[in-house]
This record gives C-alpha cells, structure tokens and sequence, in this order.
C-alpha cells in the first residue's frame, strides 16, 4: 500500500511546502514524463493530510466530519462527477490518529478500494445520507450513519472533543446531536489548513491560468457583431475542456448597457460596435480553480470606456503593489476607492467589485480581502497563498464598465502574477 495517506507514516517533511521561487513560476505541460519533474501527486496528497492534522490539532476539536466536496478532496484525495458538488450526499471522516474514512456513492466506493491505494481499502466505504432532503430523515440514514461515525470516534478515543462539522443538512446535525457528539465549526479548521499552499498546487493552480490566458486570445479573436455573449461561452467551455479541464464552473460574459451594474452573468445579447465587455473564466484543472476576469471592447472605444479601465487598471496595481508577506489585508483593501466614490450606496452594495480571495480547490478561500470585511477584521498575507485581486470601474457614460482581475501568488519577497492575458491597456478586438 502506498504510504501516501497513512497517518503513522506521515513525517514532518510532509508539512513541508518545497517552494522553488528561483526564475518564473513553471506552467509545465500537463502529462506525466520522465525528463522532467512535474506535478507529485503523493507529495501533494501527504502535504493536504498533513496541513489538516496540523490544523485540527491546533484547534479543539478532536475530529473533522466533512460534507464539502473540496474538503473530502483535501484530505481524501478522491473525487467523482460534478453532479454530486451540491448533494451533500458524500462525507468523510478524520478522527485521533486513524486515516481517512470516506463513505461515498455506491460503486464509487469500490472504485476508491480499487485504484485509490493511498487509501485504507476498508476506509472506502459506501454510504449516503439526505441528498438535499430528498431522502427524509424518517428513513433512518442518517440515524444510521450518525451512529457509526459516533462509534469511530470512540474506537479513536476522541469521544470526549468536540467534532468539527463543515456543512451538512438539518436533520444531520440532530442525528449527530443524538449520538452524544458536541458539534463546532469545522470549516475553519479546514481553510485554515488549505490557505498555505504547496509547490504542486501551486504548478496546478499557474497550469489552470494558462488555460484561460489561451482562452482569452481565442475570445479577442471572436468578439465582434453578430456574436452572443452565450456564443463565447459556448466557445469558452468547449476550448476549456479540450485542454482537460474538469470543471468549468461558469463564465461571466457581460457587454454594453448591461455593464453597469455588473450582473454576475451571461444572456444571448449581441455584441455592437463599440461595446465594452468584460468576461470572468472560472474553471479547474485537477480541482484547483481560476478567477481571471478580462475587459475588451469591440472594434473602438470612447474616451469614457478608456478612461474607467485606466482607473481600474490603477487600482488593482495598487493593490498588487501591496502584496508581500506580513502585510495584513486592511492595508490592502484601503488602497481600493470607497463605494460611494464609484456609485454605490455602501460597501455591502459593493461587495466583491473591489475584492481578493483565495484560490485553490473552492473558487473562495482564505483570504477574503474587501473593505467591508477587512477593515475591521484583517488577516495577515503569508507566503504560498494563492488569491485573485479584482477591480470594477464604471464609466462617465452611464452603462459602460471595466472589470480587471489577476491572479498572484504570494512569494518570499513580493508575489508573482500568474493571470497574463495582456491586460495593462485595454485590448480592443477587430479595431475599425
């Protein structure tokens, strides 16, 4: 069996991140090869396993029951169809020094025992609990399952410690409550632990980057009239796929009057001359994510249009100018204009216009940088955090809008810029 996930053989260079910040972050090609060092998917699973332990030990709780699809990722390694990201129908298990327990969707269980050899074979269990309340809770799963994760946390000798729950339905919680167990917050615990990255997720966090700076040159080539918004986000997943991605988890794609303010989708509007546009590419590759935004206009641009996309690039290099380790995020969220001072009555009207957040396997992790937040509540940037940084300008001319967003990636000194579409004018596809 591969020592991969066995928690007694797990060691502290495990812990270690293996940072190599010498020359440019690598976007290395995206197979396996002898000639060259890659991706180390062992390496990669001990350093999650291990930053969880280390993250549940720094906290009371004794144990981790996780819902959350990106969490089982985290600590188990295993991952089925996206149908299953809202179903709340898969779960795991991490309790004293035992390893992983993962109860999955009937036959992927199986698989798990079959290929999934980092893994204990009688870990693998099949299970299932509510699907969303599809299952009623008079059915008994849950009663059921409550009661074995119960007895697994004694056997372990965690009994008498809280268990950190990340998310779960209603009638689990009472089922849990049932069976004598002192339910906290376990999704602190986890961002805690998925907030510092290592050096393989950060090759597969830059290798999902490059797949969008390839999409937004084949988008640069097709905006102009007679294209939808839902033409180029056909476009956009078909390409995204193409290059192996396994989720693309949506693709903003807003033009002209719908611009200001922003909608947070895509329609079947036409594209015009003159229109200003702005896209927003959130995809993954091998689980770990992008949120990479893009502002072209179509064929010319007016005076109005240049001059918000000049203010937004201005802000967001602020912002990344801010970026190093030490600095806590306050700092950084008070480079970024008010929102009164670019058309909004406060900043929870605002949210997320001017906004970092982490990157990794969710599309938001730590940290969280908005000056409705972080004013009051800041956090301090670390080295190996990986986040996006976004900024939205409107225009003088009412309906217009500029949208930048780069990914950086904290080094030991500043941080690298992994998001490189050309973006420090503004890119104006099929000029008249």
């Amino acid at each position: 069996m591969s020592r991969a996930l066995m928690p007694n053989l797990l060691t502290p260079q495990d812990l270690e991140p293996n940072w190599k910040w010498e020359g440019r972050l690598p976007a290395w090609g995206h197979t396996s090869v002898d000639f060259e060092r890659r991706i180390d998917h062992d390496r990669l699973r001990r350093y999650r396993l291990a930053r969880t332990r280390q993250a549940l030990q720094n906290s009371p709780a004794g144990t981790l029951l996780l819902f959350d699809v990106n969490n089982i990722r985290y600590v188990s390694a295993t991952k089925i169809g996206e149908w299953e990201r809202d179903k709340m129908c898969r779960f795991c298990l991490l309790t004293g020094d035992d390893s992983p327990y993962v109860w999955d969707f009937g036959s992927a269980a199986m698989h798990h025992k079959k290929f999934s050899d980092w893994l204990e074979p009688d870990h693998c269990l099949a299970g299932v609990v509510g699907m969303r309340g599809t299952i009623p809770p008079e059915f008994g799963l849950m009663r059921k399952y409550a009661k074995q994760i119960a007895g697994l946390i004694r056997d372990a000798g965690m009994a008498d410690m809280p268990v950190g729950v990340d998310y779960a339905e209603t009638a689990m919680f009472h089922a849990l409550q049932e069976e004598g167990l002192h339910v906290v917050d376990g999704q602190q615990i986890m961002l805690a632990a998925r907030e510092i990255k290592n050096w393989d997720e950060i090759q597969l966090l830059t290798q999902a980057a490059s797949m969008v700076d390839g999409v937004y040159h084949m988008i640069y080539e097709e905006l102009k009239p007679g294209v939808r918004e839902n033409d180029i986000v056909a476009l956009s997943n078909k390409m995204l796929y193409e290059m192996g991605s396994d989720d693309v988890e949506a693709i903003n794609a807003i033009s002209g009057e719908r611009c200001n303010p922003h909608p947070h989708n895509f329609t079947d509007r036409y594209f015009r001359p003159g229109d200003q546009a702005f896209f927003d590419i959130l995809q993954s590759y091998q689980g770990y994510r992008t949120c990479y935004y893009r502002t072209f206009n179509i064929g010319r641009a007016t005076p109005a249009q240049n001059d918000a996309y000049v203010k937004a690039r201005e802000w967001i290099d602020a912002s990344i100018a801010m970026i190093k380790p030490g600095v806590s995020t306050d700092k950084v969220a008070e480079v970024w204009p008010k929102a009164e001072e670019f058309g909004f009555p406060n900043e929870d009207a605002a949210f997320g216009l001017q906004f970092g957040h982490g990157l990794g396997l969710a599309l938001h992790e730590r940290p969280i940088i908005s000056r409705a937040v972080s004013l009051d509540h800041p956090m301090e940037i670390q080295t190996g955090m990986v986040f996006a940084l976004e900024t939205y300008c409107p225009a003088a001319d009412g309906y217009s809008a500029a949208r930048i967003e780069e990914e950086v990636v904290v080094t030991e000194t500043g941080c690298e810029v992994i998001s490189l579409f050309p973006a420090e004018d503004l890119p104006i596809a099929n000029r008249y």
